[in-house]
């Protein structure tokens, strides 16, 4: 995981992320370095930056690689706006993909995908299901697991043939998926469920195998379902004809046959008017809103669900004490009150809301939109330090720490470092700064 942060206003982007990046060994064993490099100048000649996170590596290639591999071939061009660059970044993926990415390492993305959803998603909410009839009843008979198989695996079913296609799929990629990965479903569904499917059931996988690659998944807690292989990347800065600057984010998780699977997460741009300061997080946000909003979102959540409980409960347990009222006269009033519960607390919350917006959002947004360009490099590294700290001082792995680059984009000086890490002392290798504008891949 990683922490990082954009602030925009109208004079300046700051952008902030910490060093810390987490593998796992074949045994699941975490191991963490803090010497990642997430940040990257997009262009060497015009303002725009680069951050990537969650997966460091793309199909197996470092994005770093990846990153200067397209800066190179981006030279001293230039487009209008930051759209256009995020748009060409992403039709350089698109186009290279073949050249990048073997047929051998395509392979390994389509396995690593199915087997990590058919196991991780479905196969272990069928073994919690039965676990919880075990709990229940002391026991399980067979008609029951094979009930809880077709169940789950429908439930899946549906949730992907509901998602929406992604419209940079070609509408012949999922049959070119299944003409050419066939048998590694096969195999996936044989290892995986044992011999326990149906005509019927197997065929669903077969079909959520595919809708993988050609769709993006949300969940009913608007969380996002991800491969192992997504990687967010976030693009920001001017264009040639931008005054103000802006922002574009996608997630990202692989290519097959020129098929690039991506999404469009973010888009924010400064204006005149309706935006004239934004603080984005990204990867592990909770310490940003925490500071933004005056509460944890998780407390806040814990709070929310409560009082929907309370709201719900308090009117019956009134009403069920009233003995002057029948239950025909109870269950009338009940429905009654739930309506007027349900709308006195979804009032309640806005006014939470409202209250959260208006004494804490909007003043230090307001502070924000003036903050001149070292003033908004303090905050970004303000705020992915608290997070770091947060970690440091929490149970569980420090997977946010190490040093913290930081850097400024302006539209009259550039991509600007002001903390930077290297790997290297730069009193021994003066040839690397002189060579930068010469062609150098840094």
């Amino acid at each position: 995981m990683t922490a990082e942060i954009v602030i925009m206003n109208k004079q300046a982007i700051a952008i902030a992320a910490d060093s810390a990046v987490t593998f796992s060994s074949t045994a699941q064993i975490p191991k963490i370095f803090t010497s990642a490099n997430k940040i990257f100048a997009l262009s060497k000649y015009h303002p725009v930056g680069i951050m990537v996170y969650s997966n460091a590596n793309f199909m197996g290639v470092p994005w770093e690689i990846i990153i200067k591999l397209y800066r190179h071939k981006l030279g001293e061009d230039k487009f209008d706006t930051l759209g256009k660059y995020a748009d060409d970044f992403i039709n350089f993926l698109t186009k290279e993909g073949n050249l990048l990415f073997p047929e051998s390492e395509q392979k390994n993305y389509f396995e690593r995908n199915v087997y990590h959803y058919f196991y991780y998603y479905i196969k272990r909410e069928i073994k919690q299901e039965i676990q919880n009839v075990i709990n229940e009843k002391g026991e399980i008979i067979e008609n029951d697991i094979e009930e809880i198989i077709s169940k789950t695996i429908k439930k899946h079913y549906d949730i992907w043939e509901e998602a929406e296609f992604l419209p940079s799929i070609s509408k012949v990629h999922p049959q070119y998926l299944l003409d050419n990965y066939k048998n590694i479903i096969i195999e996936a569904k044989k290892e995986i469920f044992e011999n326990r499917l149906t005509e019927v059931l197997s065929n669903q996988l077969t079909k959520i195998a595919i809708n993988l690659f050609v769709k993006f998944l949300m969940s009913s807690s608007d969380i996002l379902v991800t491969s192992p292989d997504t990687s967010g990347i976030v693009i920001t800065g001017f264009g040639e004809k931008d005054i103000f600057p802006s922002l574009k984010s996608f997630l990202i998780e692989g290519i097959i046959n020129n098929q690039l699977k991506y999404k469009e997460d973010k888009y924010s741009k400064i204006d005149f008017e309706n935006v004239t300061a934004e603080i984005l997080p990204f990867a592990q946000k909770e310490m940003v809103f925490t500071f933004m909003a005056g509460v944890d979102p998780s407390y806040q959540m814990a709070i929310e669900k409560d009082l929907s409980e309370i709201f719900e409960q308090y009117p019956e347990l009134i009403i069920d004490n009233i003995e002057k009222l029948d239950e025909n006269e109870k269950k009338d009033l009940k429905e009654k009150s739930k309506e007027i519960a349900a709308e006195e607390l979804k009032r309640y919350k806005e006014k939470l809301k409202n209250y959260r917006q208006e004494n804490y959002i909007n003043t230090i947004m307001g502070v924000v939109a003036m903050l001149p360009k070292d003033e908004l490099a303090e905050m970004a590294e303000a705020l992915v330090n608290l997070t770091s700290f947060k970690r440091k001082v929490s149970m569980g792995a420090e997977t946010v720490g190490g040093p913290i680059d930081v850097a400024v984009i302006s539209k009259g000086d550039g991509f600007i470092w002001i903390k930077r890490k290297h790997y290297f002392e730069r009193e021994f290798n003066q040839q690397f700064f002189s060579n930068y504008y010469r062609g150098g891949r840094k």
